[in-house]
């Protein structure tokens, strides 16, 4: 695998070349499609977009958005949505709960008829009442806080929950690692990290896992040796980790340093951990396991044609982030077509009986709209992200 994913050089390229359509008001306001920016009309499909285009986040935010432009470029060359071209209007919310707000706002005001958005849980949070109040279907692709969708019944999402990467490692760690002392090391500044520890450590003693350690550290923290220290002295045969990869490939290396020989193991959030390292310190994350939307190994032919023609339009692979943007505006066309209408309430009814096979695996909504998938489990050989097994629910 290319180790240029995530690289910055290569996000801020594709910036340019993101839409065919016109530019919004400002450079990070982006559409696609047929028709004037800012407007819908009777012969296309205004679909919003609400992602960080821009700020700290904007990582996520572009190749979630990448995923779902290239998915609407396809749609509209196969004829659109009830025989309308769909325009795919991106606001960026730059990872910031107002700027989300005044983003739905105004796809509100241009008649938009669903929102793929936001990417990130706090800005999700911070539309999805409002998104309620309008009845406006909201899906978001990579939302995983697990309240986004409780008790609004028009808010939906891709990406599974917090909780249920919990539980998913925790069963992996009892099922297919044997294993049966586990250590927690968890960021308590952290909505994500908090939710799957909690799962985690539920669900492991269920089943028979013995917590012998439970350690945690605040936002910003660098040194965490002092707590692996602690872990190591109970001698756990796996370690769990939920963070995102900056943090990780701080932690995986002291975790060597202080001689901790467990397995690592964590969320999603690990997706991207390799391109942080060098080389040299491979060995650091060297059968490490994380949760995951899907593998690039997935031989399967909808894999693999979604990831030729991801590289073939932003020259580099495919992230989790893009095929869960990509997996989202299929999504909306399937329960468009479906419905045989643009009605909001229409569109929501349909979302909640559809049977969608996509990129992410195949997927049903359950009864609070989050979907009921297959886990893809990574591991790290080599600095390589290899397919070690598909995990299911039980």
């Amino acid at each position: 695998m290319k180790k240029n994913i995530l690289k910055v050089l290569s996000t801020v390229l594709v910036l340019s070349f993101l839409v065919t359509g016109c530019v919004g008001n400002n450079d990070a306001e982006k559409s696609t499609g047929a028709g004037k920016d800012g407007a819908s009309s009777s012969e296309e499909i205004l679909i919003g977009g609400i992602s960080p285009m821009t700020g700290e986040n904007a990582i996520y935010g572009i190749t979630a958005t990448n995923g779902a432009t290239l998915a609407f470029k396809e749609i509209n060359e196969a004829g659109g949505i009830l025989g309308k071209q769909v325009k795919f209007e991106i606001l960026d919310d730059k990872g910031d709960n107002t700027e989300a707000v005044n983003a739905f706002n105004k796809l509100v005001s241009q008649d938009a008829v669903a929102i793929i958005g936001a990417v990130t849980s706090a800005p999700t949070e911070a539309v999805a009442q409002p998104a309620v109040d309008e009845n406006m279907p909201l899906l978001t692709p990579t939302g995983t806080q697990f309240g986004l969708t409780k008790d609004r019944p028009n808010v939906f999402r891709v990406c599974y929950t917090d909780p249920f990467q919990g539980e998913i490692l925790a069963q992996y760690t009892a099922e297919n690692l044997k294993a049966t002392k586990a250590a927690v090391l968890t960021n308590n500044s952290s909505d994500y990290s908090d939710g799957i520890a909690k799962a985690f450590v539920e669900k492991a003693k269920e089943l028979g896992v013995d917590i012998v350690a439970e350690e945690s550290y605040g936002k910003g923290d660098t040194d965490f040796r002092a707590q692996l220290t602690k872990i190591a002295a109970e001698s756990p045969e796996v370690v769990v980790i939920p963070d995102y990869y900056k943090e990780i490939a701080l932690i995986s290396q002291q975790a060597k340093e202080v001689g901790i020989e467990a397995t690592l193991i964590g969320g999603d959030g690990w997706d991207g951990v390799v391109e942080q390292l060098d080389e040299s310190s491979y060995a650091d994350v060297e059968n490490s396991v994380f949760t995951n939307h899907y593998s690039l190994q997935d031989e399967s032919e909808k894999v693999q044609n979604f990831i030729e023609a991801y590289k073939g339009e932003f020259n580099e692979n495919p992230s989790s982030f893009a095929a869960l943007g990509y997996d989202a505006a299929y999504l909306y066309k399937e329960a468009i077509e479906k419905a045989g209408s643009t009605d909001k309430q229409a569109i929501v009814d349909a979302m909640k009986e559809i049977d969608f096979e996509g990129v992410t695996g195949n997927l049903k909504f359950d009864e609070n709209n989050n979907p009921v998938k297959s886990v893809s489990m990574i591991k790290i050989v080599n600095g390589e992200y290899t397919l070690d097994s598909v995990v299911a629910p039980k």
